[in-house]
């Protein structure tokens, strides 16, 4: 059964956790792979320690995805950047790899926040996105692709990926606002 759908993985996942995981890394390893190889390049070990990360948050987090009908896809995406970037944190408090311009970009659109609440505060806000906003956001801040492969990916022209990605950032900052982070 290939491309299940992302209710039916959570809910196979709560009723058989192993053909559940199965069905989850058989349809999304691939993106989660992607998500992370543009975070840690070149760092196959530590990505291939971040998917599994990404797949047990998965199966803790079945539950609570199947009851708020949150789509599993924008859900792993989410979490794979956000496990992706912990990692590369703390490689690089190491120093051993170094900050590209567009992650440091990414990086640095996250609000500071040492708890992380802020940046899951932004996935979610991202993931609740309608298309194609939240296509857009995804594929420009989780899978850092440039303002030419988002328009050629969706069909638009740049021009109209760039101001939905101006407005998208004008409401996540109102909406982060609202949800007290005042900083953002």
């Amino acid at each position: 059964m290939k491309n299940t759908c992302a209710p039916c993985i959570a809910q196979a996942i709560l009723q058989d956790a192993e053909t559940g995981l199965r069905w989850a890394m058989r349809d999304y390893a691939p993106l989660v792979r992607g998500v992370l190889r543009r975070i840690l390049p070149g760092r196959e070990r530590d990505v291939e320690e971040c998917m599994a990360d990404v797949f047990v948050a998965l199966w803790r987090n079945a539950r609570h995805l199947y009851d708020t009908d949150t789509p599993v896809r924008a859900w792993l995406i989410v979490t794979a950047r956000n496990t992706g970037i912990n990692r590369y944190r703390a490689l690089q408090r190491r120093q051993e790899i170094p900050l590209t311009e567009e992650l440091a970009q990414t990086l640095a659109d996250l609000p500071p926040d040492p708890t992380g609440d802020a940046a899951d505060l932004v996935g979610a806000l991202v993931a609740a996105m309608d298309p194609p906003d939240r296509d857009i956001f995804l594929r420009k801040y989780y899978l850092l692709q440039s303002g030419r492969e988002i328009a050629e990916a969706l069909g638009m022209s740049v021009a109209s990926v760039n101001t939905r990605l101006s407005r998208g950032r004008e409401r996540l900052r109102r909406q982060l606002k609202e949800g007290g982070y005042s900083h953002a």
